[in-house]
C-alpha cells in the first residue's frame, strides 16, 4: 500500500514528483506488470494476484484523490465519506483525513466496492438528497457552513449525503428554516422525508415477521369481535395480530390475492376460505387448474365446486341466488385469469355490482401479470381497492389492490407466505400468510 506522507504541511514535496521519483514509479510499474505477467502462467495464484493488483490500484486512486482535495476540506470529507461505505477502507479514510497523503502511482480499475447497499427507500432517499443539494448549492453553502446554520454536525450531513441515509427529521426542519424555503418547498421536503421513513419502517416490520405460522396460531390472534364475513389474510403489525378484510363492507364485495408463480397465492386463498368456513359462511369454489383449494371440497359449508376451464351461467346462478344478507355466500376462485371469459361472466359481474345487497362476495387469486388483461367482469374486482400482494415483481401489481407500490415492495426475491396487505385505508401492511 502506498505510504502516507508524514509531513502534512509540505505540499510541494507531496504534489510534485522529482525525475528520480518518476523513474522509481516507472520502475515499480514495470515490475508490477512483469509480476502480473509471470502470475498469468502460475495457475492457482492468478486470482489472488489480480485481486491484490485491483485493491492496490484502488488504494492508490483513493490516496491521489485525497491528496488533490486536501485544501478543500468540505470536498475531502464528502469524498472520504464515500470511501467509508466500504468497511475495508474505513481506516484508510480516517488516516487520509488526519494527514495529507503523498501521491501514489496507480492503474485504472473498476470496482463496486463503494456502492451504497440497496435500500427499501432508495428512490425516496435519492430524491430527498437531490432536493437538499439543489437548495444547498444554490445558496453556496458548504457542509461546514451548514453545521453553523442548523446546529447539526457537518459529519452527520456528510454521512447522510454519501451513504444515502435518512436524515433525522429535525435536521430537515432546521434546514428548511435557515434556508428560508417557500412553503411549497418545505412541504415537499417533509413529504419526501415521510415517504422515505414510511418505506424504511415497512421494511423493518417485514423483517420482524415470523417466517411461518400455522392457521390455528393465526386464528387465535384474531379479534373476537370480528365481523361475520371477516377473512383471515395474514398476521402482522407492531403487536403481531391477525388481519384481513370484511367482505360485507368497503367499495365492492371482493378481495384480490395477486402475485407471481410460486408466491403462495393458492395457500393464501385456502387460508381465507378456511377462516370463512370456520365462521359458518357457505362457499362456492372454482379451480380451473389444479389447486390446494380443491382439498376443501367435501367439507361442511362447501355448496358447490367447479373444476373445469368454464363455469356455466345457470349453474353458478343457481348456487348464489339463494344467498341473502342473513345467509351470505362467498365465491372463492383460484387462477381467476383463466375464467375471465367464462360463460358465467354476467353472474360474476352482477355479484361485484350488487353483492352487498344480495349477500354475495368474491374472493379471487391470480397471476399479477395475467390479471392485468381486461376481461368482461374481472376489472370490477379492482373497485374493491383492497387485496394481498405476494412477492410482487411488477410495478403495476398494486393497481389490483388499490394502492401504488414503490421500490421498497417490488422486485424482491419470491418468498412464499410473505405478503403486503391493503385493506382500503391507503396503508400497506407486511404480513405472514398462515399455512
Amino acid at each position: 500500500m502506498p505510504a502516507v506522507n508524514d509531513d502534512a504541511d509540505d505540499t510541494t514535496g507531496s504534489s510534485e514528483d522529482s525525475p528520480k521519483q518518476e523513474a522509481k514509479d516507472s520502475s515499480g510499474r514495470a515490475a508490477e506488470e512483469q509480476s502480473a505477467g509471470t502470475e498469468t502462467h502460475s495457475g492457482p495464484g492468478r486470482g489472488t494476484a489480480q485481486s491484490n493488483y485491483a485493491e492496490e490500484s484502488l488504494k492508490g486512486l483513493i490516496l491521489n484523490a485525497a491528496q488533490a482535495l486536501w485544501h478543500d476540506k468540505d470536498a475531502l470529507r464528502v469524498f472520504l465519506g464515500v470511501v467509508r461505505r466500504s468497511k475495508g477502507f474505513a481506516r484508510m479514510a480516517d488516516a487520509a483525513e488526519e494527514r495529507r497523503p503523498a501521491n501514489a502511482t496507480f492503474y485504472g480499475v473498476r470496482s463496486r466496492e463503494f456502492e451504497v447497499p440497496d435500500s427499501p427507500a432508495r428512490l425516496e432517499l435519492v430524491t430527498l438528497h437531490r432536493c437538499l443539494d439543489e437548495h444547498r448549492l444554490k445558496l453556496k453553502w458548504s457542509f461546514t457552513y451548514l453545521e453553523k446554520q442548523t446546529g447539526v454536525s457537518s459529519d452527520a450531513w456528510i454521512r447522510w449525503h454519501t451513504h444515502d441515509e435518512l436524515p433525522v427529521r429535525e435536521a430537515i426542519v432546521a434546514f428548511s428554516h435557515v434556508a428560508r424555503l417557500t412553503l411549497e418547498d418545505h412541504v415537499l421536503l417533509l413529504g419526501l422525508w415521510d415517504a422515505a421513513h414510511d418505506a424504511l419502517e415497512v421494511q423493518k416490520r417485514s423483517d420482524a415477521l415470523p417466517s411461518s405460522i400455522s392457521f390455528n396460531e393465526a386464528w387465535a390472534m384474531r379479534d373476537p369481535a370480528a365481523p361475520r364475513l371477516w377473512a383471515l389474510a395474514g398476521v402482522g403489525g407492531d403487536n403481531l395480530a391477525a388481519h384481513g378484510p370484511d367482505l360485507a363492507s368497503g367499495t365492492a364485495p371482493a378481495f384480490v390475492v395477486a402475485g407471481p408463480a410460486r408466491s403462495g397465492r393458492s395457500t393464501a386463498l385456502v387460508t381465507m376460505a378456511r377462516s370463512l368456513l370456520k365462521a359458518g359462511i357457505p362457499l362456492v369454489l372454482a379451480t380451473p387448474r389444479p389447486s390446494p383449494l380443491r382439498e376443501l371440497t367435501g367439507q361442511e359449508g362447501v355448496l358447490a365446486y367447479f373444476d373445469q376451464g368454464d363455469i356455466g351461467q345457470d349453474e353458478l346462478e343457481s348456487r348464489v341466488s339463494v344467498a341473502s344478507a342473513e345467509r351470505p355466500i362467498v365465491v372463492v376462485m383460484d387462477d381467476a385469469e383463466s375464467l375471465g371469459e367464462c360463460s358465467a361472466w354476467r353472474v360474476l359481474r352482477n355479484l361485484l355490482e350488487h353483492g352487498f345487497d344480495e349477500g354475495t362476495a368474491l374472493l379471487l387469486a391470480g397471476d399479477e401479470d395475467k390479471l392485468r388483461t381486461s376481461y368482461r367482469w374481472l376489472d370490477g374486482a379492482r373497485k374493491a381497492h383492497r387485496g394481498l400482494l405476494l412477492s410482487p415483481q411488477d410495478r403495476h401489481a398494486g393497481d389490483w389492490i388499490g394502492i401504488r407500490t414503490g421500490n421498497s415492495v417490488i422486485g424482491n426475491p419470491i418468498t412464499p407466505g410473505r405478503g403486503w396487505l391493503h385493506l382500503g385505508d391507503g396503508k400497506l401492511l407486511a404480513v405472514t400468510v398462515p399455512r
